[in-house]
Parts: structure tokens; C-alpha cells; sequence
């Protein structure tokens, strides 16, 4: 036995090398046919196939049905049903009352969790608008004279921060911006529909930062610039009814209330924004800090204009500081340069349109002048150019300004000239640090601006010398003297709005000059006119041959 399988082994060790061999031979044989065959060029690999969607086109139809139209609707809905509380409940018994109110919110809340596992996004906006119902109901049992069952505030005020709280909790657990923004916004709404007290004002509020703790928490945008809007939408509505805001209170004591209310909502939404300013889209920002100042001042102005003229300016200037506090802390805060320049301007803006409260004439344009200039110097030195706009936006508007005085305007034009100048050449200095290809794209326009203007000022101050027979020749003298600008500063703008000065002049001097003056008159002014130009064209020639 041992020997027969001994045989065997030898056998397939055997057959195991003749097919080795074959299968060498075979390889060979291949690579020799490989080799003599000229090599085929290879088809171009195919691409993998895209796993990314193809982008849906927006139907504007559907659009307007499933997110605008769910919304409006919840929204009648909750306020119908705030006119069924406030109208008919008060008919009901007191447990009734109750019952019935918190029994309405929780059926449409629970319709809401019901539809949101079908459709997610419409059953949370139902359920929001149960949160927002349950809200109302609690405000309704102290408020509302109907339907009053608490009689103590302070109780219906903790109720009602707990009630906000759960809100914040439930939509914080759902993670869901949708919940929050319809229960906080609805909640908001809901307090127009009865007068103003420092219960309905401290109200808001609460829901006001409940709306704030979004954007802390989870840099949400939506439900706090919403809630912004609807803070303020109130407070219009409410300044609109007259006596509505603490009725039967003296006048001093409702507008204190009134601008104490505007000046802490102002604090809580700018205090939510610069708690983490880089965290937010610079629009966002920029929208919420714009939003806020100008709710903040035209309701302010508002309120200050019923209370008395004379307080007018001096509220203007608290919004001015109030606005530079702000940009203060966001600087400190590491906030996007749009932002503190956001604040900035507005706040020179928020001064000058102050002004007129407290001047007129003369010293109202003196006043925009030194305005707009120190806003234009202040812009280069904290490298804001927004800032150094809005300074030249304010020195035309006080160069517009120069005709309202009896006299004086001889100064005034002086001044501008002047302002308008010292602004163009901050404006090249504060831009002479950036790479070339930046310098000209953001000094174009505010030069232009600014070389325009000193132009339009030296034509009036020059008007204002000339007697008005003399006025083609005044032109001209503006002309010559904004040529004589430019080449001293070495700046084209100005030589550019003296060539356009000078074509203005030369159409008045062939179309009604040539006809309408004296022959004395007419002799000087074409003299004097040829002069100056024979002036300018020999120094355009002898910087041509210098550089030439």
C-alpha cells in the first residue's frame, strides 16, 4: 500500500509540471503577438455617472401654495380665534373659560404633531400656531376685561414667562427654526389686539428675547430678524391709536413708557447681535443692525415729536452715541468690518438728520458742513469708507442748503470748497496703503464725487462775487481756478470737472452772452475768457513736452 500511493503522488507531481509548462509556453506566445501588433489608441474612459441631483426649478405656483399660503392661513387662524377668546369666552364660566382655551390650543397642537408625520414642514407650523394659541390664552386670563380670571400681574407675568420658556424648550428638543419663528411671531401679533400697558409691554419683551436666545444659541437668523420686525410693527400700531399706549396716564408718563420699551428692545437685539458677530453672514448682520436703528428712530422720533420740539435733538444725539457705542463694542468684538462701518455711518447719519430740529439757515448748513467733513476726515483715519460716503452725501446736502440764508452764502460756498477738497485728499491717503489694482476701484467714484462738488461750490462762490451781468465770466474764473486746483494736487478729477465747467461757460458765452451783454462787457468777457484759456492749453503743452 505504501508503495501504490507513493506511485500515485509522483503521478500528479508529475502532471502538475507538464501543466506549468504549457501554461509558460502559452504566456510567451502572447507577449510575442502583443509586441508585433502596433498599439490601438484607447476609447476615452467613460465618466462616472453624476450622483448629485439635477437642480429643481422653483414653481412659483407651488411655492406660493405650500410655504406662503400655510403661514398666512395659521395666522388668520390664531387671530380668529383670539376674537372667538376675547368676544365669547367671557360668556363661559371661569373653569370653563380655562379649560376650553388650553383645550383649543392643544387640539391644534396636537394636529399639528399628527400632519408633521405626513408632512413635516406644514404639521410644524400648525403645531407652532398651537404653541402660539396656548400663549394668547394665558395673556387673555389676566388682560383681557372679558375674560379676566387671574387677577394678580405678577403671577399672569410668571405664567407668562413660563409659557415663553416651554415655547423656547419645545422648539429647542425639535431643533425646528419653523416652531419658533410661527409661536414667537404669532405671540408677538397677538398683543395689537388690545391697548398697552407695562403688562403688555413686558409681554414682549419676553417673547422678544425668547426669540434673541436663537440667535445666541443656534445663530438662527429667520426667527430673530421676524421677531425684529414684529417688536417694532407692534409698537407702530400701537403709536398709531392715540391713548392707546397706558390709557388715561399723563402724557410724560406714557411716553416714558413708550421710549423705555423701544430703548430695551434696541439694547436686547444689539446685545444678541455682538455676542458672536463673526458667526453671522455679514447681510445678516448688516440687516439686523440696520433693521434695529431704524426702528429705534423713527419710532423714537416719533413719540419725541408729540412730547415737544425742543426734546427732538436731543434725542437725535442719543441715537448718534448709541450707534457709536456700537460700533465700538463690535470692533472690540472682532465683528466683520461691514458691520462697525454699519454703525459708524449711521451714526453721523442719525446726527445730521437731527440737525434741523435744532438749526435753520446759516448755522444749519454750518452745522452739516462741519458734520460731513469730520465724518469724511474720521472715515480715513479708521479706514471706513463707508463713512467717508456718507460724509460727502452730507456736504451736498449742505451745499443744496447754501440758498436757504438771506446772506452769507459767500462763506458757506468757501467752506464747502474747502470741505469738499480736504475729504478728496483723505480719500487718496487712506487708499495709498491697499494694492494697486484695489486703489482705483474705491477711489474713483468718491473722488469723482468729491471733485464734482468742490466744483459746484466754486461756481456759486464765484456767483456770489460777480454782478449778474458778469455771471459767463464768473463761470470761467471757476473754470481757470479748478484747472489751477488740479494741476497743484496733481489730480485729473478736478481738471476733468473744470473742462466741463468750461463747456457749460463757452455755451453760454456763443447763445446768450454774444447777443444779450453790452459792448463793454462783451469785450471783457471774451478777453478774459481767452486769456485763461491760452493759460491752460500752454501748461496741458508743457507737461505733454515734459513728458514726452
Amino acid at each position: 500500500m505504501a508503495e501504490g500511493e507513493g506511485q500515485d503522488l509522483r503521478d500528479v507531481v508529475r502532471r502538475l509540471e507538464e501543466t506549468v509548462s504549457r501554461l509558460e509556453a502559452r504566456i510567451e506566445h502572447l507577449e510575442t503577438a502583443a509586441r508585433a501588433e502596433p498599439a490601438l489608441p484607447r476609447a476615452p474612459a467613460a465618466p462616472p455617472p453624476s450622483t448629485e441631483p439635477a437642480p429643481e426649478k422653483r414653481d412659483l405656483e407651488a411655492h406660493l401654495g405650500t410655504y406662503w399660503l400655510s403661514r398666512v392661513g395659521i395666522v388668520a387662524l390664531i387671530i380668529g380665534f383670539a376674537f372667538l377668546i376675547i368676544y365669547h369666552f367671557g360668556e363661559l364660566g371661569v373653569l370653563v373659560r380655562v379649560g376650553a382655551g388650553y383645550l383649543l390650543s392643544a387640539g391644534l397642537a396636537a394636529l399639528g404633531l399628527w400632519l408633521s408625520r405626513r408632512h413635516l414642514l406644514f404639521g410644524r407650523i400648525v403645531f407652532g400656531g398651537g404653541l402660539a394659541l396656548a400663549y394668547f390664552v394665558t395673556y387673555a386670563l389676566h388682560f383681557v376685561p372679558a375674560v379676566r380670571v387671574i387677577q394678580s400681574e405678577t403671577l399672569a407675568l410668571v405664567l407668562l414667562a413660563l409659557n415663553v420658556v416651554g415655547i423656547v424648550v419645545i422648539a429647542q428638543r425639535m431643533q425646528s427654526e419653523t416652531v419658533a419663528g410661527i409661536a414667537l411671531f404669532l405671540g408677538l401679533h397677538t398683543g395689537m389686539l388690545s391697548d398697552i400697558t407695562l403688562f403688555t409691554l413686558m409681554s414682549t419683551t419676553m417673547l422678544a428675547s425668547g426669540a434673541l436666545f436663537f440667535l445666541v444659541k443656534n445663530r438662527w437668523v429667520i426667527v430673530p430678524l421676524s421677531s425684529l420686525v414684529a417688536v417694532y410693527s407692534t409698537h407702530v400700531v400701537w403709536a398709531m391709536r392715540t391713548g392707546s399706549i397706558a390709557p388715561g396716564q399723563p402724557d410724560s408718563e406714557r411716553l416714558a413708557l413708550s421710549l423705555s420699551f423701544l430703548a430695551l428692545y434696541y439694547v436686547l437685539f444689539s446685545v444678541a447681535l455682538l455676542v458672536h458677530p463673526r458667526e453671522l453672514s455679514k447681510r445678516a448682520a448688516f440687516a439686523f443692525a440696520l433693521l434695529n436703528w431704524v426702528g429705534l428712530l423713527t419710532l423714537g422720533a416719533v413719540e419725541v415729536s408729540r412730547w415737544g420740539e425742543p426734546h427732538l435733538f436731543a434725542f437725535f444725539v442719543t441715537v448718534a452715541l448709541a450707534q457709536g457705542t456700537g460700533a465700538a463694542v463690535a470692533r472690540w468684538r472682532g465683528a466683520p468690518p461691514a458691520l462697525i462701518q454699519a454703525y459708524l455711518a449711521t451714526s453721523i447719519l442719525t446726527l445730521a438728520m437731527g440737525m434741523p430740529s435744532h438749526f435753520e439757515d446759516t448755522a444749519l448748513v454750518r452745522a452739516w458742513t462741519a458734520v460731513g467733513l469730520v465724518a469724511g476726515l474720521a472715515g480715513r483715519v479708521l479706514g471706513a469708507g463707508a463713512l467717508q460716503v456718507v460724509g460727502v452725501g452730507i456736504l451736498y446736502v449742505a451745499l443744496g442748503a447754501t440758498w436757504l440764508p438771506p446772506s452769507g452764502r459767500a462763506f458757506l460756498d468757501a467752506a464747502l470748497l474747502v470741505s469738499f477738497t480736504l475729504v478728496e485728499r483723505a480719500s487718496v491717503a487712506s487708499t495709498a496703503r491697499l494694492p494697486p489694482p484695489l486703489q482705483g476701484s474705491r477711489r474713483t467714484a468718491l473722488q469723482f464725487f468729491c471733485a464734482a462738488g468742490a466744483g459746484l461750490a466754486l461756481v456759486w462762490l464765484v456767483g456770489e462775487w460777480m454782478p449778474s451781468d458778469l455771471t459767463t465770466l464768473g463761470w470761467g474764473m471757476a473754470a481757470f481756478g479748478l484747472f489751477a486746483l488740479g494741476f497743484a494736487v496733481r489730480e485729473r478729477w478736478y481738471r476733468l470737472v473744470g473742462l466741463a465747467v468750461l463747456a457749460i461757460t463757452l455755451g453760454r458765452l456763443m447763445l446768450i452772452d454774444l447777443a444779450g451783454l453790452p459792448p463793454n462787457q462783451r469785450i471783457l468777457t471774451f478777453i478774459l475768457l481767452g486769456v485763461m484759456l491760452l493759460a491752460v492749453s500752454y501748461v496741458y503743452t508743457r507737461l505733454r513736452g515734459s513728458r514726452s
